[in-house]
């Protein structure tokens, strides 16, 4: 064994993982289990991100003087005019977290110079209560805690503690972690029971204690954490203009909701928070109420690609049915929340359908927000664009979270360091330890060295997924005895196989196909899923996109951009046949279109007049590629849409998400 090998299972025997529930019946993955291989279609953007996003994302924060604002409030000067929105110094917290995940799948002394740097920068504006924020409490500035609705204090604290967390998990104690743990105390102190009872109005400490008191082992943090999310949904926080108690989820207690509602980020990191809550204090209902809104938010407030949030004006959840693709917000921050709180659901449940969403959204927002370059990002993501946008400037701050160009950063720039924290502990959502039972969840190819209750199981994994869906599973090293290898079959995967060592392909159904054995080395478990295109057709209760029909292609959502229409009139007027057979085109499809001619529009009738009838004219049939919707816009601008009208109805179909 080389002195590689025995550093990665050492670390993987040591436990770090974003979530590391103490009471749950399984743990995920561990930093170094699981290696995905650069050429990966995961492993690649992992290495991007390292070698890009880190640098790119301090260079911007540092240029905005988000950076100078923990200087200016460890020097004690008057803040005049500070720079950044109040949540600003989350984003140094997220990268700090994303950092710290990196360094321990991949030691790196450059990144562990610039890791330090931050960290000295935060730590030397710390209060000696624990106090950490760079917007309230200091000179020129409001006093603490007097904006909870808005002030994002908690939220904020709330990242510093997970960046915290994540630091002491793969390390152990440092400086970042004493931080923390400082806020973490102040948080306790002034918030308890019988002191500030009062909450913020934009969730994440909940999660964040929880998580802390998990790795610490300290259980007034988690306390802390239960009290925080029973005292949402009873009208706590002062309302502002245009954002009723639902926008903060202070409208209905969390155990009384049916759905998730409001500002989708906020209503998924308090879920996140909660399940966390739920499974430490073995709170059944809790958790059964969670899984009930989870479901009911998924079935009809979710996207075909994952994303949540409809409405712009508040970055909001619509009500049930409203998903219309041209006005989908669908937040990237709002993505990964999403996965957040579906990975904690998995854990509590073991339930397949949980990591088929977080697959879903993985490849069709969190692949899609961040740019090839690492170095620009999409906000939101729209399932259609109408009108060709102007590219982003590089030099300049994009002051409009919507537009079909990646901008290297935004006003309110709370994506890139999302995603940077997310790709950065991506591999631990790869595999799951239950027992004997070891769950491959996502798909790559790589390597993986898991420990089973003290006996390390070692496989290779050979798959150029998700552009083709053969995966081979081949076992390094096997336990002593013998363990269920548990594989996932998405439930789009109808006509999967699969064969056993020295066994020939059979029927597999969706949802989880376990083999049981005492391995040995070179055995072999090879899983196929068919990856043809397919159509997805909407539910009819979707006014928005009734009509139509999206085409999908393993894990992949495609749409079809304007440079791809055929006769270089853009989108406009056309359709597809939907009774046609789809052909594999790359890694996309190819589907037969025509295109309407349009009717004659007497001058200042509006286009509803009933006198109007579409034109019986139509082209004659065209191939048309469609490509994944993650690879759209990164050519000249044009337009696009997912959903695209259909000249055959469907027979009534609905577009299954989960």
């Amino acid at each position: 064994m080389t002195t590689t090998d025995r550093s990665r299972r050492s670390l993987a025997a040591h436990g770090a993982s974003p979530v590391s529930p103490t009471r749950g019946p399984r743990r995920g993955g561990r930093v170094g289990e699981v290696r995905w291989d650069a050429e990966s279609f995961w492993g690649a953007r992992i290495l991007t991100n390292a070698q890009a996003t880190f640098d790119h994302c301090i260079a911007w924060m540092d240029r905005l003087g988000w950076l100078e604002n923990f200087d200016r409030v460890a020097r004690g000067d008057v803040t005049v005019d500070r720079p950044g929105w109040q949540f600003s110094d989350s984003e140094v917290y997220k990268l700090l977290e994303g950092m710290a995940w990196e360094l321990a799948r991949c030691p790196d002394d450059a990144l562990q110079a610039t890791y330090e740097a931050l960290v000295g920068r935060v730590e030397a504006a710390q209060d000696a209560d624990g106090y950490v924020g760079t917007a309230f409490g200091h000179a020129g500035l409001p006093e603490r805690y007097s904006d909870m609705s808005m002030g994002h204090e908690l939220y904020n604290m709330g990242h510093l503690i997970q960046a915290g967390v994540a630091r002491l998990g793969t390390f152990g104690e440092d400086r970042l972690t004493e931080v923390a743990r400082r806020a973490a105390d102040h948080i306790c102190r002034e918030f308890a029971e019988g002191s500030r009872e009062t909450l913020c109005g934009h969730p994440e400490i909940e999660a964040a204690l929880a998580e802390l008191g998990r790795v610490t082992g300290q259980p007034r943090y988690i306390e802390q954490a239960r009290l925080f999310v029973e005292r949402r949904g009873r009208g706590t926080l002062p309302v502002r203009p245009l954002l009723a108690a639902d926008y903060f989820q202070d409208d209905v207690p969390v155990r009384e909701a049916k759905a998730l509602r409001g500002h989708a980020v906020r209503a998924l990191y308090l879920s996140a928070g909660a399940v966390d809550v739920a499974v430490e204090t073995e709170d059944a209902e809790l958790l059964e109420v969670l899984q009930s809104q989870w479901v009911h938010t998924v079935e009809r407030r979710t996207y075909i690609t994952g994303g949540m949030g409809s409405r712009h004006q508040d970055e909001g959840f619509g009500e049930d049915w409203e998903l219309p693709p041209d006005r989908a917000y669908c937040e990237t921050c709002a993505g990964v929340a999403s996965v957040m709180f579906a990975w904690r659901l998995y854990l509590a449940t073991g339930q397949a359908r949980h990591i088929d969403l977080i697959e879903r959204t993985l490849f069709n927002v969190i692949a899609t927000a961040q740019g090839a370059d690492g170095r620009s990002f999409f906000y939101a993501n729209p399932l259609q664009l109408r009108t060709a946008p102007e590219e982003a400037v590089s030099a300049e701050v994009n002051m409009r979270a919507e537009g079909g160009a990646r901008a290297p950063w935004f006003d309110v720039s709370c994506c890139p360091t999302n995603v940077a924290r997310t790709l950065a502990s991506l591999e631990t959502y790869a595999c799951a330890v239950k027992g004997d039972v070891v769950s491959l969840l996502l798909y790559g190819a790589g390597t993986a060295t898991i420990d089973v209750d003290g006996d390390p199981l070692e496989l290779r994994l050979d798959t150029r997924y998700p552009d083709d869906g053969t995966i081979t599973v081949t076992v390094v090293e096997a336990p002593s005895r013998p363990i269920t290898l548990r594989l996932r079959v998405p439930q789009w995967a109808a006509g999967a196989t699969g064969a056993e060592p020295g066994g020939e392909p059979h029927p597999v159904e969706a949802g989880w196909w376990d083999v049981r054995r005492d391995f040995a080395p070179g055995d072999r478990v090879e899983l196929v899923l068919p990856i043809e295109p397919r159509l997805s057709w909407p539910d009819p209760r979707i006014d928005a996109v009734r009509g139509t029909v999206a085409v999908e292609r393993g894990p992949l959502v495609l749409c079809l951009e304007s440079h791809d229409a055929p006769d270089g009139a853009g989108l406009d007027g056309l359709q597809i046949d939907g009774a046609a057979m789809l052909q594999s085109h790359g890694d996309g499809a190819v589907v037969h279109a025509t295109r309407i001619g349009d009717p004659e529009v007497p001058v200042g009738r509006v286009p509803f007049s009933g006198s109007l009838s579409p034109s019986s004219e139509s082209s004659a049939p065209m191939s048309v590629p469609l490509i994944p919707y993650h690879r759209w816009a990164q050519r000249e601008p044009g337009t696009m849409r997912v959903f695209i009208p259909v000249a055959h109805p469907s027979d009534g179909r609905s577009m299954p998400i989960t």
